[in-house]
């Protein structure tokens, strides 16, 4: 007798559990426990990296995502807008801009603001600076386009009304436009602070003093000291103590956009 779809779906279901039990037993059984906790649990190699991967690691790779972010912000604003102009070209600077730092991989450009730039001009940059700028040009790329397709989603209605109240184009952008662009845009870069944190762990090619390590280059050391992973993987731990909130962060900031989207196209309706 054939099954009906319900009891093949269930079976199926079934199937991928004993899979999925299978596996983890296979794991159980055949690991090499005794050298997995020594490789990832060591307390002694653990208890070695503290307070240093909080209070220097953890607060440099804060402090490096926030300036790269900062730059970036201020220049996607620039670029977005200038990406939306009317004027030509404006708009091929912007796009020019947007595609070079969008096309060139993030190791490159710490390498170029690390060592070429202040070979070529003769200028000194310091590891915050470097970060910054490495980070921020990088970022502003991507968060030009995200401002843009923001911009371009608020509702022309919103436009026509503020203009129908007198207010000047630049007004109605600054006042109307570009705050409702944000209210849109938030959960994307949200999504880009956490690309950019990931991201500062490359300024360890620059060669940093001990009060400079962010938690790759902290969690790297560690590994060189006591040979344990163990170091790694609180390096790691400590990037979701950023990810993770700002993950949340993310969807929670989706959900009220969409709640608040649903919400206008129902009074509209």
């Amino acid at each position: 007798m054939a099954m009906s779809r319900r009891k093949r779906a269930q079976a199926f279901r079934g199937a991928q559990y004993a899979l999925l039990v299978l596996v983890i037993l296979l794991l159980a059984l055949f690991a090499n426990w005794s050298e997995l906790t020594r490789a990832f649990f060591n307390l002694d190699a653990a208890a070695d990296q503290f307070p240093g991967i909080i209070t220097t690691a953890l607060v440099n790779t804060i402090i490096y995502t926030a300036l790269g972010f900062a730059l970036g912000l201020g220049l996607g604003f620039v670029f977005a807008m200038m990406k939306l102009s009317s004027v030509g070209p404006y708009r091929w600077i912007a796009t020019a801009y947007i595609e070079f730092f969008r096309g060139v991989p993030v190791l490159l450009v710490f390498i170029a603001f690390g060592f070429g730039v202040p070979l070529a001009f003769d200028l000194i940059f310091d590891t915050y600076t470097t970060a910054m700028l490495s980070l921020g040009l990088v970022g502003s790329a991507y968060i030009a386009e995200t401002l843009r397709a923001g911009i371009q989603a608020v509702p022309p209605g919103q436009v026509e009304a503020a203009r129908s109240l007198g207010m000047s184009p630049g007004r109605t952008t600054v006042t109307v436009v570009v705050p409702q662009a944000f209210r849109i845009i938030l959960p994307p870069l949200t999504n880009e602070v956490v690309l950019l944190t990931k991201d500062s762990s490359l300024i360890y090619l620059l060669g940093l003093l001990q009060v400079e390590y962010e938690l790759a280059k902290f969690g790297r050391e560690g590994l060189n000291e006591t040979g344990s992973l163990t170091p790694i993987l609180l390096a790691g731990l400590a990037y979701l103590l950023i990810t993770i909130p700002l993950g949340y962060l993310s969807r929670y900031l989706e959900r009220r956009t969409g709640r608040k989207q649903q919400r206008g196209l129902e009074v509209e309706a």
